[in-house]
């Protein structure tokens, strides 16, 4: 489905546009009377500090809470499928662009997550509640999603590895059609007027000698060996370096002019013209060319619906972090705004210092009291310099920049 251009030029609320924003910060903080009224205080706050970013509501769902010990072992395992996914999603977008070589441009196109660029369906996200139903504990959601992209890392290492060796197949017939003399496939640049046919006594060899050794090699090589035919050798092409020049022996001397050949550093090639050879040969690389065809656009379409979903499935867990994280630092009953602030690059420090101060009524007496012991949190094991008194993730939503298009 193609983007609407107010869709595609949609602005956060400092006026910058949202696919040039290349990481979100995904952060958390208790409801004060209800979770809107902490969503007004720090939107209305930067609203007056433009210059520090701008700030969406984050909508998480009401999932199931479960038991401490849940959260607890969840928190971690979270932090681990976050890393994963991503992971994911990048290598999909990063071999999307290997994909299409020299249509790169289009990336932009299809790399979109329920028909949005990534930034503005960070902005947009909504719980897919088909998919994974509130209704199911966190562990099972969190095993749903684990499940979904394991399959999906499992199907893109089949699908690149099939791909990869047709197009390498190609590449290789390709190569030895280019190149140096010396090592570049003969079938497309003899022909069978070059070379004498269906002869039990005679046979055209097939020699490399360097440019500058023409004059040598035509005063030479009737006499490199006995039974040579005279004025048998043409040059059939030459490059910079090297000429590909014929001579047609009797059979029984063959080794010796090869030999001799060798002496004055002219080179015989290993070759023999057969046309039904050549045409088979033909055949395979437009055999490989179709096969590469159709999987590209199978393949093309694959990553582009996969890219997607992966990046959905990483937005949900992101929510999961959030929720779980959230209610084990600012406990029941569950009270809080999840929000995500879009932070200008050379801001990013005034902002932190920002939101530090912001939230300075979050921080317990442990924290203001110790700068270097480790934080005892449940579900969480950080030194002082990691904390935030808020819940804090960060998501880069830099595929399409990590091309380097």
């Amino acid at each position: 489905m193609e983007l609407e251009d107010s869709d595609m030029a949609e602005l956060d609320p400092q006026g910058r546009k949202l696919q040039e924003v290349l990481e979100f910060w995904m952060i958390s903080a208790p409801g004060e009377s209800t979770p809107q009224e902490t969503f007004e205080s720090l939107n209305s706050a930067l609203t007056k500090n433009k210059s520090l970013g701008s700030v969406f509501k984050f909508n998480i769902p009401d999932l199931k809470v479960g038991t401490l010990d849940i959260l607890v072992a969840l928190a971690e395992e979270l932090g681990k499928l976050d890393v994963f996914i991503e992971s994911v999603a990048r290598k999909i977008a990063q071999y999307l662009g290997d994909v299409l070589e020299n249509e790169k441009e289009k990336i932009k196109e299809l790399l979109l997550v329920h028909r949005y660029p990534p930034a503005q369906a960070v902005t947009k996200f909504q719980w897919d509640m088909a998919k994974y139903p509130i209704k199911q504990s966190l562990r099972n959601i969190t095993d749903s999603l684990a499940k979904n992209v394991n399959q999906t890392d499992v199907e893109l290492k089949a699908k690149t590895q099939l791909y990869n060796s047709v197009r390498t197949n190609i590449q290789n017939i390709e190569r030895k059609s280019t190149g140096s003399l010396m090592t570049r496939n003969l079938a497309e640049i003899v022909k069978k007027e070059d070379v004498v046919q269906d002869s039990e006594y005679l046979v055209t060899l097939i020699v490399v000698i360097s440019v500058t050794s023409q004059k040598e090699w035509f005063s030479k090589y009737e006499k490199l060996s006995d039974m040579v035919v005279p004025r048998s050798s043409n040059v059939l092409t030459q490059d910079n370096e090297h000429a590909l020049v014929t001579a047609t022996v009797f059979t029984k001397v063959i080794d010796e002019f090869k030999l001799h050949c060798r002496e004055n550093k002219f080179i015989v090639r290993d070759f023999q013209f057969n046309e039904a050879e050549i045409e088979a040969s033909k055949k395979e690389l437009s055999k490989l060319a179709a096969e590469k065809k159709k999987q590209f656009s199978l393949l093309v379409r694959w990553l582009r619906v996969n890219f997607g979903e992966t990046f959905s499935a990483w937005l949900h867990v992101k929510a999961l972090r959030i929720f779980v994280e959230s209610v084990l630092r600012f406990g029941l009953p569950v009270n809080f705004q999840a929000m995500v602030v879009a932070p200008p690059k050379k801001s990013q420090r005034k902002l932190r210092d920002f939101l530090n101060q912001h939230y300075k009524h979050l921080e317990s007496s442990a924290l203001q009291n110790s700068k270097t012991e480790t934080v005892e949190i449940p579900g969480l094991n950080m030194s002082v310099t990691d904390y935030y008194p808020y819940i804090y993730f960060k998501i880069g939503v830099d595929m399409v920049e990590q091309l380097k298009i």
